[in-house]
């Protein structure tokens, strides 16, 4: 079976929650994961987001595209707290997090695992070491035994278990990713957010990414919102997309109905993806 196939089983029985706006999806019964609505945010007088809304249920995954300085990144770090947005709402399970405690948001933010474009592993840490991190900082209950019993389980699970006591600068950039995904679930989140999971990875790599990020999706079933420029990842491991231009959303649906857009922007940010491919399998 293809990544193509797993993901279209995977994504046939949830409900379409991105086709409906917040308050649709919460008069329909039960709240969303993440909900986002009418979203704004600048910087310096420069509009990044200009009224962004999305919702995504558990065991949903939208993937957020456009090009570099449209605001992806910006979006994940309003959803999960690091960011605060000048007007709109953000509702993880129902909460809306604006005006929240530091204690309060922190409370909600260990449900949410993180994956950093670059992993952000920390250098003087070992790989298991570095998957150890939150649990000793949150998890203090917890004996010392049952939390190396914990990280050989995550590191299993993302392939990385023999790497436990190597560096982060003695394994390569697809192997760094594999951490951070593995240290993102150590708190067994309910919602996962990826930032460019596939960027500065080989295509064999990035597949390999996909694959494994497709597996966990189905695992654990979390609510995970992925941005990304990688069309390609986006179509693997994504079952909707959203497509930003300027800090607006330029198309929201499936992958058929961005192939088969007729908007000027949309057909040239496909170009310019299939360039990028074409590239890459050069290279």
């Amino acid at each position: 079976m293809t990544v193509e196939d797993t993901t279209r089983e995977f994504n046939m029985d949830t409900t379409d929650c991105i086709a409906m706006k917040p308050e649709e999806v919460e008069k329909d019964g039960g709240e969303p994961a993440v909900a986002v609505r009418d979203l704004h945010k600048s910087f310096d007088g420069q509009r990044v987001l200009n009224g962004i809304s999305m919702c995504v249920r558990r065991s949903q995954t939208v993937a957020v595209l456009g090009r570099s300085g449209t605001g992806k990144s910006v979006l994940l770090k309003l959803i999960i707290g690091l960011l605060q947005p000048d007007s709109g709402s953000i509702r993880i399970h129902g909460q809306d997090i604006a005006g929240l405690t530091l204690d309060r948001l922190g409370e909600i933010g260990k449900k949410i695992g993180f994956l950093f474009q670059q992993a952000a592993l920390y250098d003087s840490l070992t790989v298991g070491q570095n998957v150890a991190f939150p649990l000793q900082h949150n998890k203090k209950q917890m004996s010392s035994s049952d939390q190396s019993d914990r990280v050989t389980e995550l590191l299993a699970e993302v392939g990385m278990e023999g790497e436990l006591a190597k560096m982060p600068s003695a394994i390569s950039g697809g192997m760094q990713k594999r951490v951070g995904l593995a240290r993102a679930l150590a708190l067994e989140p309910d919602i996962l957010l990826l930032d460019e999971p596939t960027a500065g990875l080989d295509p064999i790599s990035a597949g390999e990414i996909d694959d494994l990020i497709l597996k966990l999706q189905q695992e654990h079933r979390m609510a995970s919102v992925v941005v990304t420029h990688d069309l390609h990842s986006a179509k693997a491991i994504a079952g909707h997309l959203i497509l930003l231009n300027e800090g607006n959303v330029v198309l929201e649906g499936t992958f058929e109905e961005l192939q088969h857009s007729e908007d000027k922007f949309v057909q040239a940010f496909l170009r310019q993806s299939q360039e990028d491919t074409c590239r890459d399998r050069r290279d």
